[in-house]
């Protein structure tokens, strides 16, 4: 079973994000308990209305270190004795902070840690009642055929079996939702990239693992069961076929973004030539600087953008708006029982 492109896309034309979920208006509230907010615990129309960039990566830490970087670049002025906050502190699973109208938000590793996150923040942006966010995937990937430092933008995301698609058994069936990014976002970021800047930035098909070892053809796992010939010959394949990194977050990224109608992309900086090896041996320093570059790139993009709408400055940092304080209460006790 699949849902068609056409089918998707002709229902979004007001900037709402769809949830095609009719169960969560019957609920008394709809808990988002891996991120410690609820719909009537919270305002979220106060809190998150303004919202325009949903940007996601890996860590807490790279995560909190985007919302500092995106803070200077937009200009963004928190209130004399206070700091960034935490969010979703108390979920303990993923980190958001609020810097104006960009979020940013650790995923997790992995196609199931993100596509939790997504239902949640796709929820997230439906009962805050954003218009037309714009959600990216900013992270680290192996390239295939590409340097280290190399900056990846996703043109296409597909599986190890080169499907682009996401497949997700619903009641013992198989349902299968397309991956797609948005083209005019991709385009621009492509024309935002310099031939200054003292790395290259390509673009092509990125696929995404299930696995981090067998699955991406690594030799250091704890079973490797095929020669280096085999896997030589599979990221060549791979490389034949416009594939030019290797992830583990795009393809359920891509068709859940897109089913709910929300424009997204992504950018990641290649940590490693695959065809070159499978473990990291580059200095942290030099590794620390490589996680900066897709932050750049994105930042620029949201820059550029405030700029044209004539926002680019902003004040508050993302503090609570709490409806019910009993409410609230119940959500942190509700969170923190889903370990």
């Amino acid at each position: 079973m699949s849902v068609s492109d056409d089918e998707v896309r002709d229902e979004y034309t007001d900037g709402t994000v769809r949830i095609r979920n009719p169960n969560i208006e019957l609920m008394d509230q709809d808990i988002l308990y891996h991120l410690a907010l609820g719909s009537e615990s919270h305002d979220l129309v106060e809190m998150f209305g303004d919202v325009k960039f949903v940007c996601m990566g890996g860590t807490p830490k790279r995560m909190k270190d985007f919302a500092h970087y995106i803070m200077k670049e937009i200009g963004h002025k928190l209130p004399t004795g206070t700091c960034l906050s935490d969010i979703s502190q108390y979920s303990y699973r993923y980190s958001m902070f609020k810097i104006g109208p960009v979020l940013s938000v650790s995923h997790g590793m992995g196609v199931p840690s993100i596509s939790i996150l997504l239902h949640e923040m796709i929820k997230l942006m439906y009962h805050a009642k954003a218009k037309d966010p714009i959600f990216f995937r900013i992270g680290t990937c192996g390239g295939i055929g590409v340097e280290g430092g190399t900056v990846v933008i996703s043109e296409d995301c597909v599986d190890a079996m080169q499907r682009n698609y996401y497949e997700v058994p619903i009641l013992g069936k198989p349902l299968r939702r397309p991956a797609k990014l948005d083209k005019r976002i991709i385009r621009e970021l492509k024309a935002l990239s310099s031939v200054e800047d003292p790395y290259e930035t390509v673009s092509g098909k990125t696929m995404c693992a299930f696995d981090f070892y067998e699955e991406q053809a690594r030799l250091d796992g704890a079973f490797c069961e095929y020669t280096e010939n085999e896997k030589l010959n599979y990221l060549n394949g791979l490389r034949e076929a416009g594939v030019v990194n290797i992830e583990m977050e795009s393809v359920p990224f891509a068709a859940l973004t897109h089913h709910a109608g929300i424009k997204a992309a992504i950018v990641c900086v290649a940590l490693l030539d695959r065809l070159k090896g499978d473990q990291v041996s580059t200095p942290k320093e030099v590794l620390n600087e490589y996680q900066l570059r897709p932050q750049k790139l994105v930042g620029k993009y949201i820059t550029r953008y405030l700029q044209h709408k004539g926002r680019i400055s902003f004040e508050g940092h993302g503090s609570m708006a709490v409806k019910s304080p009993r409410r609230f209460k119940l959500v942190q006790q509700e969170s923190e029982t889903f370990e």
